[in-house]
C-alpha cells in the first residue's frame, strides 16, 4: 500500500489545526481576517512598486497559511510520543531552548522546535515541564497529577508504531491520525482537575505549570500566522480592539506602509514569496508609486476594517501587547513577534470526589510573527548585544514614543539590506547561477566570488529564519500571563542541557546553524558547477 507524502500530510495537519483553533477561539479567526487584509494592502503596494508582480487570492492564502504553534508537555514519556507523532509529518527537533535561563523572564520548561529541515512552512515550539524546578512537595504533586492522564490514546500509539515499522502512513492511517490530533491530542476541552493544585501553582506565579499539570490534553497555546508587515498588522489590531482611535491608526498605518515603500527591493520579494522564481523577481523593475498611493491604500484599508466582522472590541479580550518583540522596525533579522493577550476561557474543574466547579483559565493567546533572515553566529552575537541594550533603553524611556525611538537606535549597527548584511557576514544566504552565468558557462575565467557577483553571473538569496527566539518567547509568555518570570523553588536550581533533552527524545537535536551553513556551502558548490568552474566551495 502506498504511503502518504509526509510534507503534504503536514500541510493538511496544520490546516485542520487552524480550523480547530478558529472554532475554539473566535478572536483567532477574526485576527486572521485582519492579517489577511493587511497582507493584501502590503501586496497591493508591492504590485505598484514592481510592475508585473501580482499575488492572487489563492497564492496569498497559501503564503499566509504558514503557522507556528506552541504546546506544553508534562512528562518525558509524553514528550517522546509527541516527537514520534511529529515524525509522521516530516518534522524533526531543531535547537535546544533552556527557558529556565532567560533571566527575569525564566519559566520552568525546556524546549525544542519540531519542523522540517528543508523548506519548512510549519513548526511547533514544544516545551517540557521540569518538575525538579520546584520544591519537592510541589514537584511530587505535579508528577502525581500527570501520572493519572494519558494524552495519546492507544489507537494513536499503534498508528505511530505501524508507521515506524512500515516506513510511512497509509491514507487511512493518516486520516485517522489527523482526526485524533484535532479531536483529542491538541483539542481544548475546558476541562481540568485538581483546582487546589491549580490555585497553588497560579498563586506562586507558575501559571505555565498550572496550564500543563491540570488539563488532560496538549492544547495549543497559540497558532501563529505570518504577516508581511508587522507594524501595519499591530496598529490595525489595536484599532479593531479600540485601543487607539482612527487618527492614531491612520498615522501608524501610513508610517508602516511608507517603511515598505522606501525599503522594499527584489530581495524582500524573495523573502516574502518563496513560491516565486528568483529570476522572475530579478526581472521586475522597481518604481516609486509615491506617498499618495500609500495614503489612498490606507484609506481603503480603514474602510475595510470598519466592517462589522472586524469589530474585535465586541469580543471578550484582554487587549494587545504593549510592544513588539525582536528587532526594531526595518531591521530584517530573525523574527518580529507580537500578540493579543491571553483570553479568560471558561473552565470546569472536577475534583476527586466528583465535585464540579466553574472557573476561568488564562493561557492561550494570539501571536503573530514576521520572519526575516537567519543570522550567522556573528550576526546572532551582535543581535543579542543590541537586544540587551535596546531592552534596557526601552525600560528607561519616559514614554512610548521615546521607548520606540531608543529601542530602534540600539539596532543602528545592523545594515537594513540583504547585501549589507551579507557583506558583514551577519546572515546566511544561498547562491544561484543566473541566466547570464549559465549562458557564459565554460567561458568564465575568474572564479572570484565577488567578481562573479559583480558581473551578474551569481545571485544571493537570503535564508529565512525558521526557528525561535527564547527571549522574545519569554516576553510573549510574560506579557500574556501578566507574569514576568519565575524563580526556581528547588533547594538548588537544576542545570538543564541539550544532552538531557536528547536522552528524553531518544535522538539528536538538529543544529539550525549547521543546516544554514551547509545550505550556503552546498548551493555555492552547485553554482560553481553550473558555471563550469572547478572550485571547492568548502575550501
Amino acid at each position: 500500500m502506498p504511503h502518504v507524502d509526509p510534507i503534504k500530510l503536514q500541510r493538511r495537519l496544520f490546516a485542520e489545526l487552524s480550523r480547530m483553533y478558529a472554532n475554539e477561539v473566535p478572536m483567532y479567526d477574526r485576527a486572521l481576517l485582519v492579517n489577511a487584509v493587511c497582507n493584501r494592502a502590503t501586496c497591493d503596494l508591492l504590485a505598484e512598486m514592481f510592475p508585473g508582480f501580482a499575488i492572487d487570492e489563492v497564492q496569498l492564502s497559501r503564503t499566509g497559511s504558514e503557522r507556528h504553534g506552541a504546546i506544553r508537555i508534562g512528562t518525558p514519556e509524553e514528550y517522546r510520543w509527541v516527537s514520534r507523532f511529529f515524525a509522521c509529518f516530516g518534522m524533526e527537533p531543531h535547537n535546544f531552548y533552556d527557558m529556565t535561563a532567560v533571566g527575569a523572564k525564566s519559566q520552568p520548561v525546556i524546549s525544542t522546535a519540531f519542523r522540517s529541515s528543508r523548506n519548512p512552512e510549519h513548526r511547533i515550539f514544544t516545551s517540557l515541564l521540569r518538575t525538579d524546578y520546584f520544591d519537592e512537595e510541589t514537584g511530587a504533586r505535579i508528577e502525581a497529577r500527570l501520572a493519572r492522564r494519558q494524552v495519546f490514546p492507544d489507537e494513536v500509539r499503534e498508528n505511530i508504531e505501524r508507521r515506524e515499522a512500515e516506513g510511512g502512513l497509509s491514507t487511512e492511517d493518516a486520516d485517522r491520525l489527523i482526526e485524533l490530533a484535532t479531536t483529542r491530542i491538541f483539542k481544548w476541552t475546558g476541562e481540568a482537575t485538581d483546582q487546589a493544585l491549580y490555585d497553588h501553582l497560579c498563586e506562586a506565579g507558575f501559571k505555565i505549570a498550572a496550564d500543563v499539570a491540570c488539563f488532560g490534553t496538549h492544547h495549543l497555546n497559540h497558532l501563529t500566522p505570518n504577516t508581511f508587515c508587522m507594524d501595519l498588522y499591530t496598529t490595525a489590531m489595536r484599532w479593531c480592539l479600540r485601543e487607539i482611535d482612527e487618527t492614531e491608526f491612520l498615522t501608524h498605518a501610513v508610517a508602516a506602509l511608507e517603511q515598505v515603500r522606501t525599503t522594499a527591493d527584489q530581495d524582500v520579494l524573495c523573502l516574502l514569496f518563496r513560491h516565486l522564481d528568483s529570476e522572475e523577481i530579478d526581472g521586475f523593475d522597481l518604481i516609486d508609486p509615491g506617498s499618495d498611493f500609500v495614503m489612498e491604500r490606507i484609506g481603503q484599508l480603514r474602510d475595510t476594517l470598519a466592517a462589522p466582522q472586524f469589530a474585535l472590541h465586541e469580543l471578550p479580550h484582554h487587549g494587545f501587547k504593549d510592544h513588539t518583540e525582536g528587532p526594531a522596525t526595518g531591521v530584517p533579522l530573525l523574527l518580529r513577534q507580537d500578540a493579543y493577550k491571553a483570553l479568560a476561557e471558561r473552565t470546569i474543574f472536577t475534583d476527586a470526589d466528583g465535585t464540579h466547579t466553574e472557573s476561568v483559565h488564562t493561557a492561550r493567546f494570539g501571536e503573530i510573527e514576521q520572519r526575516f533572515y537567519a543570522c550567522t553566529p556573528k550576526g546572532r552575537a551582535l543581535y543579542d548585544r543590541c537586544l540587551g541594550n535596546a531592552t534596557s533603553a526601552r525600560e528607561a524611556a519616559a514614554n512610548r514614543a521615546a521607548a520606540t525611538a531608543d529601542y530602534a537606535e540600539c539596532f543602528a549597527d545592523f545594515p537594513r539590506t540583504l547585501s549589507g548584511l551579507l557583506e558583514q557576514r551577519l546572515v546566511w544566504c544561498r547562491y544561484e547561477a543566473t541566466a547570464a552565468g549559465r549562458n557564459a558557462a565554460g567561458m568564465i575565467g575568474d572564479a572570484d566570488l565577488d567578481t562573479l557577483l559583480a558581473c551578474g553571473f551569481v545571485r544571493r538569496v537570503g535564508q529565512r529564519y525558521e526557528d525561535f527566539l527564547p527571549v522574545s518567547a519569554a516576553g510573549i509568555f510574560a506579557s500574556n500571563l501578566s507574569q514576568y518570570g519565575t524563580r526556581s523553588t528547588a533547594a538548588e536550581k537544576p542545570e538543564y542541557t541539550q544532552a538531557m533533552l536528547e536522552q528524553i527524545l531518544g535522538r539528536d537535536i538538529i543544529d539550525p546553524q549547521a543546516l544554514c551553513a551547509a545550505a550556503q556551502s552546498e548551493s555555492l558548490q552547485v553554482t560553481y558547477a553550473e558555471l563550469g568552474l572547478n572550485v571547492d566551495a568548502s575550501a
